[in-house]
């Protein structure tokens, strides 16, 4: 049978070009192999030019793949099931990039062009390095090639390609019609929640860190092939500070999109997901400290080796645990069951490289050279070495918790996961805080080796008082008040904002005191400020946290529905109830909900405006604004919620709606009721009485722009309820070329509709009521007030730069260069998080 319309030769050429990126990706990593295990000269040079020959077809093989996809996504061709499943008509041309990584296939093929473009980097930079360093690389790429395959051996099919059609996947009678095509109107899309511009940055920043993990790897590969086992950390070593700095900030960039997008209130709620990303950074830093030790004094060789190999072996459980669908029932981003095929080879993926690696340095172990004189309690290296043990043994326990799904899946076990997650994480990771801090504000006093008792206590001193006495005015005049675990985590958060805040003075007083102003040599301190200040920024946003959306003077509540274990997922005390034009007051706010409309182009996604007043003492207006959160409408009638926010210095306003009215299911049967009165005359109605003040003629004001040669009639009518409240109304008659024309006035509040009809022979005037059957257009709306939230995007702005300095140093970058790159890096950071909004 002949399809009508189908587009089939981009598929054909994207098919062709996944079993060249295969093909040649093996090639490659048997030509490197040979060329890193052959000795004579002229056999070596061979084999790396077949190498880099095969490497380059993979690379252009894999920018075709993705370059096709685009195409097939970008012109809505339906036929090919990628492009139904993730792009839509109705989506904007910004996140055409977003729907192409949202799928498994287009994630795995954004990670293998990573480690194409930092395989050209190597081959052109690693020298001697390459030929050990490139069997890794491609060799990762051949499994990520696998991954795309979709090819099928004795029935099972090996990968998925994102070019199998549509009618070949689905089933359903229009696919045995020619012209199925004409039936599939639009593709299902991106993911609601994904519809964000920090989905279009954020995947290919945290998948570059992931691909970045693995060349510090293949150094440590390399020292081991070539007996060189210490020689590998100096050319690792800027990689290593590079991915740490780019994996960091693709982390945070992921919890900057699920502040502004998800409606959980806050960046962070150690969620799966986050945690299995989170690891792998934490143990590179406990890597990348071990590295810094063995270049300045040979120690901690081994403990480098383990942490580098856990490092890539992390990154990789992680993609296991978000790619294969195990975590569905955990995490709250959407990852589905990849089917038992895709499971299996994306677990032999992430044994594939860590399990042969931790063989060879097991079995060279003996062989690696050591320092076996015991480190000085004195030394800058031994705490160097407790803050990295800290800091691995914290990973441990993150992913211990983050994996009881995967304990119950394997050994058919029913661990519960834990009731309050985020305690149960909290309360270990404050401690661990406090002894960071505390390690990051004492370590940069210590010198390698051995250090003056004296000399380390001077410099600490002046740091340790003024944290000291900053936290004290801190808990006297901004007290933290998250007291629900009780005094003693109160206690302990005390003690980490103490060694946050140590932790930030001593490292930004060491570049003045022990270096000089020296910046360039001051990379570490710099970062280590950073990560302080952002720890600082996440004790006090957290432990200040306050609902400001009060609905108790309402007198409104919404019935939330209810999680299984039978508590209501949103407590209606905690959400305020908006009337449609009724002003509300919300903390220092008044908010009054004006109206809302629907997206332009995307379905069931509507907007809903909210002006916001602030008053003085005087009951001015000092401020005002406007909030527009929106909600999907998904196909089981519940609601997707995207948050808006108001971004102050000092703190943030965050606002989402939890939830709106359902009007579909009512009829409004109600009628107006005319009467006829004269000013000054009352209507009564079931909840109060008004009052005809005035008919206004041709009114000129705020509310009206009449000219006087204009007919127009305004009546002013206030509204009296039983509850003493009261309203203004306003219903308008006019004529515009002999033609009557009514504007009814609502009072939304007491669901009434008033109507100015006309004027009797008598001279009284008609005036229409009607109370409306259907209740009231409403939202619930819930509101946070995060303070000091700022010092977490700046502290890792901070922090990133500081990576860069120490890059920079072990690169020998040219200072003029290292201050471009430095500018450019803070200036995109500084835009992306505290100004793009």
């Amino acid at each position: 049978m002949k399809f009508e319309g189908e587009h089939l030769l981009p598929g054909q050429v994207g098919h062709f070009f996944v079993l060249l990126a295969f093909v040649a990706s093996l090639v490659s990593t048997i030509a490197y192999f040979k060329a890193s295990r052959t000795e004579a000269p002229s056999d070596k040079k061979s084999w790396l030019r077949y190498a880099r020959g095969a490497f380059f077809t993979q690379v252009i093989s894999v920018l075709t793949i993705f370059g096709i996809i685009f195409f097939i996504c970008s012109n809505h061709y339906f036929e090919y099931l990628y492009a139904y499943k993730h792009a839509s008509k109705e989506l904007e041309s910004k996140y055409l990039l977003a729907c192409i990584w949202e799928g498994q296939e287009g994630s795995f093929l954004l990670w293998t062009i990573w480690h194409s473009i930092l395989g050209i980097i190597l081959i052109l930079k690693s020298k001697k390095w390459e030929a050990p360093v490139m069997t890794v690389i491609s060799f990762a790429q051949v499994f990520l090639a696998l991954m795309l395959l979709g090819l099928y051996f004795s029935g099972v099919r090996i990968g998925s390609n994102p070019f199998v059609l549509t009618r070949n996947e689905l089933e359903g009678p229009i696919f045995s019609q020619p012209n199925y095509l004409s039936f599939i109107k639009d593709g299902v899309g991106l993911n609601v929640l994904l519809r964000n511009y920090w989905m279009v940055i954020h995947p290919p920043v945290l998948f570059l860190g992931f691909a970045s993990t693995l060349i510090p790897l293949a150094f440590a590969y390399a020292g081991i092939q070539t007996k060189k086992f210490g020689e590998w950390i100096k050319p690792a070593l800027p990689w290593a500070l590079a991915s740490a700095c780019v994996l960091g900030v693709g982390i945070m960039m992921g919890g900057k999109w699920a502040y502004e997008s998800l409606s959980f209130g806050g960046y962070w709620a150690w969620d799966p997901v986050e945690n299995a990303s989170l690891v792998p950074w934490l143990i590179l830093i406990a890597g990348l400290h071990c590295m810094a030790i063995y270049n300045a004094t040979g120690n901690s060789l081994k403990a480098s080796f383990v942490f580098i190999i856990l490092t890539n072996a992390f990154v990789l459980y992680s993609t296991f645990l978000t790619r294969t669908g195990i975590l569905g029932d955990t995490s709250v981003h959407s990852f589905t069951e990849a089917g038992m095929a895709m499971n299996i080879l994306i677990g032999l993926f992430a044994l594939a490289i860590p399990l042969p690696m931790f063989i060879l340095f097991f079995k060279n172990a003996k062989k690696m050279p050591a320092v076996y004189k015991e480190e000085n309690i004195s030394s800058r290296e031994f705490w160097m070495f407790i803050g990295s043990l800290i800091i691995f043994l914290s990973a441990l326990f993150i992913i211990s918790v983050t994996s009881v799904p995967v304990y119950n899946k394997i050994f058919n076990t029913n661990i519960a996961d834990p009731q309050d997650r985020e305690f149960t994480y909290n309360k270990v990771m404050v401690l661990v805080a406090v002894i960071i801090g505390i390690l990051t504000a004492a370590s940069q006093y210590f010198k390698y080796r051995q250090t003056d008792r004296k000399y380390f206590l001077k410099k600490i001193a002046v740091p340790f008082g003024a944290a000291l006495i900053i936290t004290i005015l801190l808990a006297v005049f901004y007290p933290i008040e998250y007291i629900k675990q009780g005094a003693g985590f109160l206690g302990a958060i005390y003690l980490a904002i103490f060694a946050a805040i140590f932790s930030a003075f001593a490292n930004a007083s060491y570049i003045w005191s022990v270096l000089k102003g020296n910046i360039k040599a001051g990379g570490a301190a710099i970062a280590h400020t950073g990560f302080a200040l952002m720890i600082v920024g996440m004790l006090i946003s957290s432990g200040n946290k306050k609902v400001i959306s009060d609905n108790r003077k309402t007198g409104l509540f919404v019935p939330f529905a209810q999680d299984p274990d039978g508590k209501h997922t949103e407590d209606p005390l905690e959400n305020l109830t908006l009337i449609k034009m009724v002003p509300t007051r919300m903390a220092d706010y008044v908010v009054t909900y004006v109206g809302d409309s629907s997206a332009v182009k995307e379905k069931n996604r509507s907007f809903y405006k909210l002006v916001v007043e602030k008053k003085d003492v005087t009951g001015r207006v000092s401020e005002n604004f406007e909030l527009t959160p929106d909600v999907y409408k998904m196909k089981d009638n519940n609601l997707s919620s995207n948050p808006d926010i108001k971004h102050y210095f000092f703190h943030d306003v965050f606002t989402y709606i939890s939830s709106l009215a359902d009007r579909s299911s009512v009829v409004d049967t109600a009628r107006f009721k005319m009467h006829e009165i004269k000013l000054g005359d009352s209507i009564f109605y079931s909840k109060g009485y008004l009052v005809l003040n005035d008919v206004l003629k041709n009114p000129d004001n705020e509310r009206f722009h009449f000219k006087p040669t204009d007919t127009a009639l305004v009546a002013d009518i206030t509204v009296y309820s039983k509850d003493s409240t009261s309203y203004k109304a306003y219903p308008l008659l006019s004529i515009n070329n002999f033609e009557v024309n009514y504007k009814d006035d609502t009072v939304f509040a007491k669901n009434l509709y008033l109507k100015l009809a006309g004027i009797t022979q008598d001279g009284k005037f008609k005036i229409a009521v009607k109370e409306s059957d259907i209740p009231a257009d409403f939202l619930t709306l819930k509101a946070y007030v995060f303070p000091y939230i700022n010092l977490v995007w700046l502290g890792l702005i901070i922090m990133a730069a500081g990576f860069i300095v120490s890059l920079s140093m072990r690169i020998k970058l040219k200072p003029l260069y290292t201050g471009a790159v430095l500018i450019a890096v803070i200036a995109g950071l500084f835009y992306m998080f505290l100004l793009a909004n």
